[in-house]
């Protein structure tokens, strides 16, 4: 590498520890000014006449007039949009953390409040980071690859245990019969009461008593450690 291409890398890392520095900074001072929430997750391809959508939309009104509580999500639609309108109509904060991506996800119209991301996984990291509980409805590829993070961040103590709920049974069910059947039974490769780690239901009121009983979470301590 010459001079050149060492001066453009530098340059080139730099700027992108900037950006990721920033999008930290001003993500965790978000949190910290919407503090108690309730993260959900789900596809954004489902339109207004999708069950799962209306599912969703009753859901963040519910965690708004029922426990009065935060509806955070990717801020996108679909699911997102879903539970943000819920969340909207019922007078209480809608909030959403958007990715800015070539393809531009339109944001919803039912936000209060948002923040753009540059980075997947700076958004990621502050999606997980101090929620009461997290609600996945199905979904593709991303609402899988979050689901799974959050999964293991609980499994391996790198967070507190907390509510994980998989809203959509004829989806999820599925999944859980593969964890069953090939990662339990067959090889081994999680333990028994790692199905333990989810909620799989349907039930509006059900999800609801699960996150009133959750403890609230500060984002500070991990591994019951507190980070320093």
């Amino acid at each position: 590498m010459n001079n050149s291409e060492d001066k453009n890398w530098n340059d080139s890392r730099n700027q992108r520890l900037s950006i990721i520095k920033k999008e930290f900074e001003e993500g965790f001072k978000f949190l910290k000014d919407n503090h108690l929430s309730v993260t959900i997750f789900g596809s954004s391809r489902f339109k207004e006449s999708n069950h799962y959508y209306e599912h969703a939309r009753i859901l963040g009104r519910k965690i708004v007039e029922d426990l009065k509580y935060s509806v955070l999500t990717g801020g996108g639609p679909g699911i997102m949009e879903a539970a943000n309108r819920g969340a909207f109509e019922a007078g209480g904060k809608s909030l959403g953390l958007t990715i800015r991506i070539p393809t531009e996800q339109k944001t919803n119209q039912y936000l209060t409040n948002h923040l753009e991301f540059y980075y997947f996984f700076s958004r990621k990291v502050c999606l997980s980071f101090a929620a009461e509980a997290y609600v996945f409805y199905p979904g593709g590829f991303g609402t899988l690859d979050e689901a799974f993070e959050i999964l293991t961040l609980v499994q391996t103590g790198k967070i507190y245990s907390v509510p994980i709920i998989l809203a959509g049974r004829e989806y999820w069910q599925d999944f859980d019969k593969i964890f069953k059947e090939n990662l339990v039974e067959k090889f081994g490769t999680i333990s028994p009461e790692d199905r333990n780690l989810y909620t799989i239901t349907d039930d509006h009121d059900e999800m609801i008593e699960i996150i009133r009983k959750a403890q609230v979470r500060d984002g500070i301590k991990c591994c019951g450690e507190d980070l320093v």
